[in-house]
């Protein structure tokens, strides 16, 4: 296949390479802003496939692997960095990364994995499944700063900050609830406001609220991802470019879906609390099906928070456990 030249490249085009993921929809996406100097935001999923899929993506767009100028990072999950140690290895890209990864990705394991056993205890795993909750904690950090180490980090961008890449102007905006340290960035292309969303907005349905897993934080992401949604709503995009699923314009209906989306799942962790008190992991166990369990205990631990703070739920403590019931 012959290469298109860089004059016959439009300079701002949009493009996304899709990666395969074991979960829904199936896959990840990077999205590439083509130009002069080529952009990528988020790099994909670990392994070889990934990297095999990646440069076959490039290379259809006449790029290597080494011709990336920068990266942007929405956040720090392992989809959305498997590819970091590939492209710097090909390349030297200006890499920016949300300014609170930082702290997360130099924390120390030991104050980990004491913040995660409270939490998860509060939580009332107990036994293995407590060990594994903490060890799954400590390796993902391990795992993260490996794909994405701080010293490679040339920009760590702050909530409302204007940079730009390649000649395109950016704004990142702080959009907690997902992840933590989760950031979108919009621009102007061509006169249209268009928003790179990351994990939010996707078009077949809503993402979980992980925000910090089992780390101190985790009561607070249901608020987190409603708050992100009122921050969104403020803006007037016209195109969105999520890392799952279709690119789509049905911006302001996204974002009432993820509403009532989360409207739904309060509801339902609240009629999850039988006659006698209960805990996250009984809810969490119940509504898993064939979910890893993992990705559904810090939306049910949020949701109680969530539930007790609008006083739809009462708490009781009993030797470091969180009890709920309903009061009915």
């Amino acid at each position: 296949m012959e290469r298109p030249t860089r004059s016959q490249r439009g300079a701002r085009d949009i493009h996304r390479i899709e990666i395969d993921v074991d979960w829904p929809p199936g896959h990840v996406a990077v999205t590439v802003i083509d130009g002069p100097e080529p952009v990528l935001i988020d790099a994909g999923m670990v392994g070889e496939h990934a990297r095999e899929t990646l440069e076959a993506g490039l290379a259809d767009l006449g790029h290597d692997l080494s011709e990336i100028e920068h990266l942007v990072v929405t956040h720090p999950h392992v989809d959305h960095l498997g590819q970091i140690p590939a492209i710097l290895e090909a390349a030297d890209p200006t890499v920016y990364v949300p300014v609170g990864v930082r702290d997360r990705l130099t924390r120390e394991p030991s104050d980990l994995e004491a913040a995660v056993r409270t939490n998860a205890t509060q939580a009332g795993l107990s036994g293995s499944m407590l060990e594994m909750a903490v060890d799954k904690s400590v390796e993902s950090l391990e795992r993260n700063r490996k794909l994405l180490p701080p010293k490679a980090v040339d920009h760590w961008i702050e909530d409302g900050q204007e940079f730009a890449v390649g000649g395109i102007g950016l704004r990142a905006i702080h959009t907690p609830g997902h992840q933590a340290d989760h950031c979108c960035y919009y621009g102007n292309f061509d006169g249209d406001l268009v928003l790179f969303s990351g994990d939010y907005l996707l078009a077949p349905f809503r993402s979980v609220v992980i925000h910090t897993g089992l780390d101190d934080g985790a009561t607070e992401g249901v608020g987190a991802f409603y708050s992100t949604l009122d921050t969104l709503a403020a803006l007037d995009v016209a195109t969105v470019y999520p890392g799952h699923g279709p690119a789509h314009t049905a911006f302001q209906a996204k974002i009432e879906r993820s509403r009532r989306s989360l409207d739904r799942m309060l509801d339902h962790t609240r009629d999850l609390i039988g006659a006698e008190p209960s805990t996250a992991i009984s809810i969490a166990l119940e509504r898993s099906g064939d979910r890893e369990i993992q990705y559904v205990i810090p939306e049910v631990v949020g949701a109680l928070a969530h539930l007790h703070s609008q006083g739809r739920i009462q708490l009781t403590v009993d030797d470091g456990v969180n009890w709920y019931h309903t009061g009915d």
